[in-house]
């Protein structure tokens, strides 16, 4: 018998161009990882497996009431309306299969974005329609209007977004919750270094709103993939249907049970985050290979460099690892530059200052 494996595999698998991390892209050895996002600060919890030894022969609780309650007292939402999943990814692509039709509904994007809202669509056989930022990487309202139509389901929204780091204006999100008939996801992951106000307390108003959030970033847990989102209770309800039973596993749970008990800690760290954030961007602005730094409610900056890509390299032969966007549409010559501690950042900015451009 001959085997042919392609002939099985569906087709929008076969075209698929799959989400790469920053760690995708680099494997080797550093000593300043500004590429992926993280809470440079640390974590704030370790790992010690006696905590768990007597449980983990038992399944988890498969709904996270525990970590729900924790988590609902910290954001002052109702454990009914909390999602808990394996990374924001889960939920969008719960989100995907709750709401679209293969093959026949469509979902928007606002790029330059969030990469894995386009993957989560092309694997369940979703259209995507994009409808670019504007040159301040806004919304162009009347662009997305006439772009749904009567199988778009879901628009996503990422603000602040990735990989620009600016926030999207409130009152244009709020244009859209109130005429779009669909759902509309609002990406906050990186909310906590922002200025603006969640939209996670405006869930009672929205009955199409989803806010998803993330313990990756300022909570310092990215390792434990522990995805937020909140909606209404009968959204919720849908979510869990449809998600794996045992989504959350007992580690991931009681771990981020712990780091929840840190809030203090959390703010100082997103404090000194922020503060080392407008460093970083004093110290870069009068770099000669620095053309503009946009301006971020991130944890990180997006900067527009001559000879982006040469630099990006550059960095890389000096143990410093940032995240090259020079080929994202809207982005071209960028480098996105997570901040990192007082001393990584010292050291980039140093070692920037020794580069000198081939042409």
């Amino acid at each position: 018998m001959d085997f042919n494996l392609s002939y099985l595999v569906r087709e929008n698998i076969k075209n698929l161009s799959p989400y790469t991390t920053a760690r995708h892209e680099f494997t080797g050895e550093a000593s300043v990882m500004l590429d992926a996002n993280e809470n440079a600060a640390g974590s704030p919890v370790s790992l010690d497996i006696n905590d768990f030894h007597e449980t983990l022969n038992r399944y988890p609780d498969p709904l996270q009431i525990k970590l729900k309650e924790r988590i609902g007292a910290i954001k002052g939402v109702p454990v009914e309306n909390i999602f808990a999943g394996n990374g924001s990814d889960e939920a969008i692509d719960v989100l995907m299969r709750i709401f679209c039709e293969p093959g026949v509904d469509n979902i928007i994007t606002l790029p330059p974005t969030y990469g894995m809202y386009g993957v989560c669509a092309a694997i369940n056989n979703i259209r995507v329609k994009e409808v670019p930022l504007n040159a301040a990487y806004q919304m162009d309202i009347q662009a997305i209007a006439d772009q749904v139509d009567d199988y778009t389901k879901l628009i996503f929204i990422c603000s602040p977004n990735n990989p620009t780091g600016n926030s999207i204006a409130r009152q244009d999100i709020e244009i859209i919750l109130n005429n779009f008939d669909g759902i509309v996801v609002i990406d906050e992951a990186y909310i906590n270094y922002a200025r603006q106000k969640t939209f996670a307390q405006d869930i009672a108003e929205y009955p199409n709103l989803v806010v998803m959030q993330t313990l990756s970033k300022a909570w310092g847990l990215a390792a434990l993939r522990l995805g937020l989102a909140f909606a209404s209770k009968e959204i919720i309800s849908l979510m869990n249907n449809v998600k794996y039973p045992y989504n959350i596993n007992e580690a991931t749970q009681q771990l981020a049970l712990h780091g929840l008990k840190n809030v203090m800690q959390i703010n100082n760290w997103t404090k000194t985050t922020i503060e080392q954030r407008e460093w970083l961007e004093n110290e870069l602005q009068p770099l000669p290979m620095v053309e503009e730094i946009y301006p971020s409610d991130a944890n990180f900056l997006l900067v527009k460099m001559k000879n982006a890509e040469e630099v990006f390299t550059f960095l890389q032969t000096k143990g410093i690892i940032v995240r090259s966007r020079t080929k994202t549409k809207g982005c071209e010559g960028c480098l996105r530059i997570t901040v990192g501690t007082a001393a990584e950042n010292k050291k980039l900015i140093e070692t920037l200052k020794t580069y000198n451009p081939t042409v």
